[in-house]
């Protein structure tokens, strides 16, 4: 594709001046708050310069409107539909490469959920808003509220709020120095693992996995337990796809970075046990859960918010429950989840609703039909409030066994209510 006339010419001339300035591309980028690959572009005549590009680089440059003047007049007088079609298509977000900040473009798909908070945020950026201390804990406030609402709500109630809050708390990184600026990318390195885990909730298998990466992309040398975090919650997602290999590689990839904390490596453990589990090797199971309990039972020193689930008060004892169904005991499992079930605070829906229904399954397909129906009926409540995609895979499974049972009356009434669940969208 050939270049556009005129914009190489303007681009030919911002290079010049950049260059007589003594300015390199990056720090043009960081000025005026482009993508240093937007900026690239327009120098090279691959995309067209607005007008209020120019008059940045102007202001950046210390030059007189020689940029502004530059520009053909078609481009001067271009319509306000374009304009706004390019705010709502390319949306300009943090990221974080080789240590540095620097502007990038993230597609509208990607951001649709939070791109007014950070657009808002983009008008006042001038104004390099302060964070102190007390306003630090108040972010943090924030986020725990978010956490609480996931706990009992459909994520369609928070995913937008909380990508919100990425966009909104790594901007503030930008306009804070240091160390406040690391504080707050460590906190919006969390928040954006909790979006990845929303997602999924949600039914969303790339913004899980997107919103994982972007929180270690985020915290980078700052956080040294967010990798391998991720590496575990990468692993829970080829769990949910029932990948057994993938789930059990990741999981032991997460185990390997000794510098994190042993309730990360004990997640990592318990989560490589069920991946065991989901390829029948129990004795490749057992030996893992056994190190999991080792490692999730050392007390955990992090002044931050909790890495992962903080309302399961036994996840050894759940996660022996669902392997020992994956490894056809659903008689053991069933029993294991009667005990469990009642340790989970009521108000930990989304818990309550997973291990529940993962409890009638059990009985399910231990023939206990009657148990089975009182176990759905005790959480099914919590399992449409919640409106999580990964619990109505469960629920599907426990359609399916009841399916066997055609002429059980509470079967039928129950696979009957468990229509409307199962039918409501992502």
């Amino acid at each position: 594709m050939g270049r556009l006339p005129m914009v190489e010419s303007f681009g030919a001339l911002l290079r010049k001046h950049r260059l007589d300035a003594g300015i390199s591309l990056g720090e043009l980028s960081r000025r005026i708050n482009y993508s240093k690959g937007q900026v690239s572009k327009i120098e090279n005549g691959h995309a067209r310069a607005h007008p209020m590009f120019a008059k940045l680089c102007d202001r950046a440059l210390g030059l007189d409107g020689v940029l502004a003047a530059a520009l053909p007049p078609e481009t001067t007088g271009a319509p306000l539909a374009d304009t706004a079609a390019t705010s709502l298509d390319d949306v300009w977000v943090l990221e974080l490469e080789d240590g540095s900040l620097r502007f990038t473009e993230l597609p509208r798909r990607q951001v649709l959920a939070g791109a007014g908070a950070l657009l808002g945020f983009a008008v006042t950026r001038t104004a390099r808003p302060v964070v102190d201390d007390a306003t630090l804990t108040i972010l943090r406030s924030s986020f725990d509220q978010y956490r609480a609402l996931g706990r009992m709500t459909s994520p369609a109630v928070v995913l937008a709020q909380v990508i919100a809050q990425v966009h909104t708390l790594r901007s503030l990184a930008v306009a804070n120095p240091e160390p406040m600026r690391s504080d707050l990318l460590i906190l919006a390195g969390r928040v954006a693992e909790f979006a990845g885990w929303m997602s999924q909730e949600a039914g969303q298998e790339n913004g899980a996995t997107h919103w994982t990466d972007q929180a270690v992309k985020l915290t980078t040398g700052r956080d040294p337990h967010m990798a391998s975090f991720c590496l575990f919650r990468h692993a829970e997602i080829a769990l949910y796809r029932h990948d057994a290999r993938q789930t059990i590689e990741l999981a032991q990839r997460a185990q390997q970075d000794k510098t994190a904390n042993p309730r990360i490596l004990g997640l990592a453990a318990r989560c490589e046990a069920q991946g065991h589990a989901l390829a029948g090797d129990l004795r490749a199971y057992q030996e893992t859960l056994d190190r999991a309990a080792t490692l999730l039972s050392i007390p955990q020193h992090d002044d931050g918010p909790v890495l992962g689930s903080a309302t399961i008060q036994d996840e050894v004892a759940l996660t022996r429950a669902w392997a020992l169904y994956e490894l056809g005991q659903p008689g053991d499992a069933a029993e294991l989840f009667d005990q469990q079930l009642e340790t989970i605070p009521l108000t930990a829906c989304r818990s309550r609703a997973r291990f529940g229904i993962r409890r009638a399954l059990a009985h399910a397909q231990n023939g206990e039909i009657d148990q089975a129906c009182v176990a759905a009926h005790e959480v099914l409540a919590d399992a449409a409030r919640v409106d999580s995609a990964t619990i109505r895979l469960d629920l599907r499974d426990l359609s399916r066994t009841l399916s066997r049972w055609h002429t059980h009356r509470a079967a039928v009434d129950l696979r009957r209510e468990l229509v409307p669940v199962l039918n409501t969208p992502s």
